[in-house]
């Protein structure tokens, strides 16, 4: 069983791992044509966002998986 630190520290990581992935997988997408000339900037902030959403949300469910794993000794 890990402790509270650990846990904490695990699930800081794979929120950033996470994260980094999916920045690299918005930016190979090309959303041009959806954001207008001239706001760039706040297309990249909205992207940034969108990643971040994503990729806590993928996070969270490999760190449920993984919890939960954990627990299924306890079934028995």
């Amino acid at each position: 069983m890990f402790s509270i630190g650990q846990t904490a520290l695990m699930s800081i990581f794979s929120h950033l791992i996470f994260i980094y992935i999916t920045w690299r997988l918005v930016i190979v997408m090309n959303f041009d044509p959806i954001i207008r000339k001239g706001h760039a900037t706040e297309g990249r902030i909205f992207l940034l966002f969108l990643s971040i959403i994503i990729g806590t949300g993928v996070s969270r469910f490999f760190l449920d998986i993984l919890q939960w794993s954990g627990q299924l000794v306890y079934l028995f």
